[in-house]
């Protein structure tokens, strides 16, 4: 895929006659689509001009509109090129999923949207994204994804397919100097935490877990000290800039002079909307799944538990 005509930030908002810091937050709610090319973020022309034409105009970008808020279009989806796919997350296994949908379906275009459980579940629900990734525990009943998938997406029937089981759990400096082990660790004031940023399924995870403890999380040391993925919590604790840090087994395997403290299993899934399972596009993501080459690859990586691949979950 060419990203030769693709724009900036910097471009998108001398375009539009706004802030840059502006057409980040437009990216991270969802309003304009975007995409990576390696730590840079891009935005296609074509959605740039989709979002201009929004009826009525958005409040961003006309000093003319009376509303401050843009109304929601169902039907802009339906206005995307049938043949793009916009998929939410962060984990390396969607960056696989990508790659085999276009080296195998070459007329698809996968975009990924670098961001968490709960912004990737509201751009399902805003129509701006076509799969989003989820790892969200409800404390209450100690199941994942399945009461989001039905309060954040009200009335949306939405597919769940597992992809994987990951290990949460803490990243220490090596040896574990502070012989930290479990959750109720944490309220020692002398430890210095780091945490992710709110709305992904860590610090989720977190939440819930300080909920069930009757842990205030603001009596943490650093609960508002965050960084925006795991490796990036790992490189904290490696460099000494905090004791401690919550994230999954496979990012402390790619950072020097950290161990891992295993403490929650997780799955790790995708949801998609029951109406677009007949889209040929989504078609091809669930056969690149089921597939043997994803599959394979996927266990090439390791520290992923791959028994549950494929299974899916109807939520009504």
């Amino acid at each position: 895929m060419s990203h030769d005509n693709s724009l900036t930030p910097e471009e998108v908002a001398e375009i539009l006659k706004i802030k840059r810091h502006t057409v980040y937050e437009m990216v991270k709610r969802g309003d304009l689509p975007a995409f990576r090319v390696g730590r840079k973020l891009r935005i296609n022309p074509v959605d740039l001009d989709r979002y201009r034409q929004q009826d009525p105009p958005p409040a961003h970008i006309s000093p003319s509109v009376s509303s401050p808020t843009i109304a929601f279009r169902p039907d802009v989806e339906q206005r995307r090129d049938q043949n793009e796919l916009i998929i939410c997350g962060q984990d390396t296994i969607l960056d696989i999923l990508g790659r085999q949908i276009e080296i195998f379906s070459s007329p698809i275009r996968v975009l990924r949207k670098h961001v968490g459980s709960f912004a990737g579940l509201l751009s399902l629900y805003q129509g701006s994204a076509d799969i989003a990734s989820a790892h969200l525990l409800d404390g209450d009943n100690e199941t994942y994804n399945l009461s989001y998938a039905r309060y954040l997406l009200p009335g949306v029937p939405v597919v769940i397919i597992h992809l994987a089981y990951r290990q949460q759990g803490f990243y220490v400096a090596a040896g574990n100097p502070h012989n930290l082990t479990d959750w109720a660790d944490l309220a020692d004031r002398n430890i210095r935490f780091i945490n992710r940023e709110p709305g992904c399924g860590t610090r989720v995870l977190l939440d819930e877990k300080l909920r069930q403890l009757e842990i205030e999380r603001h009596s943490i040391n650093g609960y508002e000290e965050f960084a925006t993925s795991h490796l990036a919590v790992a490189s904290a604790v490696a460099r000494g800039a905090a004791d401690v840090g919550l994230g999954i087994q496979k990012a402390a395997l790619q950072v020097r002079g950290i161990d891992f403290i295993p403490l929650q299993k997780e799955p790790y899934e995708l949801l998609i909307r029951y109406e677009d399972l007949a889209r040929p596009v989504i078609k091809q993501v669930i056969e690149t799944i089921n597939s043997t080459a994803f599959k394979n690859e996927v266990a090439g990586l390791g520290d992923y538990d791959l028994s549950m691949m494929g299974k899916t979950t109807q939520v009504r």
